[in-house]
């Protein structure tokens, strides 16, 4: 084909871990790199919705432009994230414009009605793999509920018997591990938190996941007692200009639950200092976007609230 054996060893690389699996599977291919912020925030929505529709077919490939550009050349990609659809190795799909969890389902269930995708195939039934998969795949949402709904210890409990049990290959999962250290937070364990973080590895840290969970940790070390809050909310308010003394409530606030407060504080700081071109309140909110999760509802509303004060 004329290509020299890096661009050999690359398109090897690309039927195995894309052409091959669209065989049978509809594979949403991620063209990311670890710089992108965008990427970082769509990241989890891919890997979220991909994990859910797994038993119909789907499957997630990430494309590290960085180190495929070979790959990424083929595919003209000209920014990032770019989102393609493929089956049996062809795109079928753009769903670069899918931003959000629903925007994404929405296209895959109108390709699945399209296409003829074997969900049984590489992983049916009779797999103890795909089983062990997907019964973690259900306990880790049944996690994410009770976390959602406030029964924080029992939440600990199921990712924790996942993180002890399961083999090293789920047990280190991002999902699991991001899920313990938010569910040990909630339950007032930032300790155990940080001891779990810390024996880590690398990779699993660098997941935008476990990323995201690494913000909300750094955050719960601002928590404080009743008292001491109420002293942060004083200064804050005598000194409204004072920066440090802002950051230094909105943490604590968002520390003990109060997140409205502790972004409202933020916003107004971010206004009233306008023009800057370093803003510590509007990096101090971005950090708390990203503890919470880029797609949860709360974040979108206040992220339109600071839109509105940087770009009128």
């Amino acid at each position: 084909m004329g290509l020299n054996i890096d661009e050999q060893k690359a398109v090897d690389r690309f039927r195995k871990q894309v052409v091959e699996p669209s065989q049978t599977k509809l594979v949403i291919v991620d063209f990311w790199a670890e710089w992108c912020g965008p990427c970082k925030a769509l990241t989890p929505v891919l890997e979220k919705v991909a994990a859910e529709y797994a038993d119909k077919g789907v499957v997630l490939a990430k494309i590290d432009v960085d180190s495929e550009k070979f790959i990424a050349s083929q595919f003209q990609v000209q920014s990032i994230p770019t989102v393609y659809a493929m089956f049996q190795g062809q795109p079928v799909a753009d769903l670069t414009p899918a931003r959000t969890e629903s925007q994404l389902k929405a296209a895959l269930d109108e390709l699945l009605k399209q296409l003829p995708i074997q969900p049984g195939v590489d992983g049916g039934a009779d797999d103890p793999a795909a089983q062990m998969e997907a019964q973690v795949g259900e306990v880790i949402a049944m996690g994410e509920q009770l976390l959602a709904s406030g029964d924080n210890d029992k939440a600990v409990e199921l990712f924790q018997q996942i993180s002890q049990n399961a083999p090293p290959a789920i047990a280190h999962k991002p999902e699991v591990q991001s899920g313990l250290i938010r569910a040990l937070i909630a339950a007032g364990r930032a300790d155990e938190a940080k001891a779990t973080y810390d024996t880590l590895p690398d990779d699993v840290k660098a997941d935008p996941l476990v990323a995201q969970a690494h913000s909300a940790l750094e955050l719960a070390g601002s928590q404080v007692d009743a008292g001491e809050l109420q002293s942060l909310r004083a200064a804050a308010a005598e000194r409204p200009a004072d920066t440090d003394a802002q950051l230094a409530y909105a943490e604590a606030a968002f520390a003990a639950g109060e997140r409205d407060e502790a972004a409202d504080v933020l916003l107004r700081s971010v206004k009233g200092h306008e023009g800057e071109e370093e803003s510590p309140a509007k990096a101090k909110l971005l950090q708390m976007f990203e503890a919470v999760g880029m797609e949860d509802p709360w974040v979108a509303a206040q992220r339109r609230k600071l839109s509105l004060i940087l770009f009128g």
